[in-house]
């Protein structure tokens, strides 16, 4: 029998929803128990637009991932994306009580360098790295000597209102949300290897309504942003251009698009006329183009892109098409790869894929933050979940 607790990461996508159950035990390992992945409904570029819908597609996603596992869950972290989040670099500086670092220095630091608009709410704030007097590059500051500690630090927002509608969805299943994580934060604890945390790697996570950008130096996100464009937007140019419904033009671009035209091939028949890949990749091509463009365009705010970062990992399930690794290697003269989630035990190869790099990491994430008493789920909502189940 596991001795683990039970850690769930809910990735809540403009396409997709996808609940990961996880046993976590003391070294940090993941045993992965359940998943349940579901079309989304309700949500629109990473934002909730219809709680109704959204609410019931969460209740399918969870519903799924309990019947594999064989458990119920009352909480789960919950991924946060869209364009309302802000990223910004922060330094707090503030003098030493006591001529010995401690603590409580610390804490005033990074209160010092924390501040959020009115209208935003803190989501995360990520200590960078510490100055002492002077000397840089400290991680870890407590019991020094000095006189004057300084902070930078990552402060990551988002719109009150935003925030509110997801846990809102989340909580009319029943269940708590234990915090919320940026979905570049998450995917990186996912998908990249030891070495690509020891050194500086850039992460593009490709959704279907935002591209989430992330900057991991040293193992810390130093930079994120999002990009309002996806896998979605890829499909609706060509449900636009060749007349089709969208589920036909998502299933055309997944069986023949390419990123890159050349590495298209084969012919197919829609709506009486013969096509080739060439000519699907030859629309999927300028909107994936546009997607990397935009990404090094927010990334060349922090300097040049060849010597911001060692390499370039791509993942979510945009990432999947057909020679977007080759494409993007080629916009960021980077070395490129796929990334998927990796360290996992039980049922990894059902999420082995790059689309559950959210929801494995949220877990992940979770499991590494200190374990909080959960408050109750409401009766009412409880009630709802067995109304549910029983009917």
């Amino acid at each position: 029998m596991s001795t683990g607790r039970l850690v769930v990461g809910l990735d809540i996508g403009t396409t997709k929803i996808c609940t990961v159950i996880a046993e976590a035990d003391a070294s940090e390992g993941l045993r992965i128990v359940g998943e349940g992945t579901v079309p989304s409904h309700g949500v629109k570029r990473g934002m909730v637009v219809d709680i109704e819908q959204t609410a019931q597609a969460v209740a399918q996603s969870l519903e799924a991932a309990e019947r594999v596992a064989g458990v119920e869950i009352t909480s789960a972290w919950v991924g946060v994306a869209g364009s309302h989040i802000r990223a910004r670099l922060r330094q707090g500086t503030v003098p030493v009580r006591r001529r010995e670092v401690g603590p409580e220095d610390m804490q005033r630091a990074l209160d010092a360098a924390t501040s959020v608009d009115p209208a935003m709410e803190l989501i995360h704030r990520l200590p960078l790295e510490y100055t002492v007097d002077g000397q840089d590059g400290i991680s870890a500051p407590s019991g020094m000597s000095g006189s004057k500690l300084a902070v930078d630090l990552l402060v990551v927002s988002g719109a009150t209102g935003a925030l509110a509608n997801l846990r809102k969805v989340v909580s009319d299943n029943g269940l708590v949300v234990q915090g919320l994580a940026l979905q570049a934060l998450a995917s990186g604890n996912a998908v990249l290897t030891p070495t690509e945390r020891e050194v500086t790697t850039i992460l593009i996570d490709i959704g279907g309504g935002t591209t989430d950008v992330g900057v991991f130096r040293r193992g810390q996100l130093a930079h994120a942003a999002v990009i309002p464009l996806g896998g979605d937007h890829v499909t609706s140019d060509i449900a636009q251009i060749l007349k089709l419904p969208p589920p036909e033009a998502e299933a055309l671009k997944l069986r023949h698009g390419a990123a890159i035209p050349a590495l298209a091939q084969g012919e197919f028949t829609v709506q009486g006329e013969r096509l080739s890949a060439w000519e699907l990749s030859e629309i999927v091509a300028p909107r994936m183009r546009e997607i990397f463009d935009l990404a090094r365009r927010e990334l060349e705010k922090l300097g040049p892109v060849e010597l911001l970062a060692h390499s370039l990992v791509l993942t979510g399930g945009g990432a999947m098409l057909r020679g977007t690794v080759e494409l993007a290697r080629e916009r960021f003269r980077l070395p490129t790869r796929l990334g998927a989630p990796q360290e996992l035990a039980g049922l990894s190869d059902v999420v082995s894929s790059p689309a559950h790099a959210t929801a494995v990491g949220l877990a992940r994430f979770g499991s590494r933050q200190p374990l909080v008493r959960e408050r109750p789920a409401p009766l009412l909502n409880w009630l709802k979940r067995v109304m549910h189940d029983t009917f």
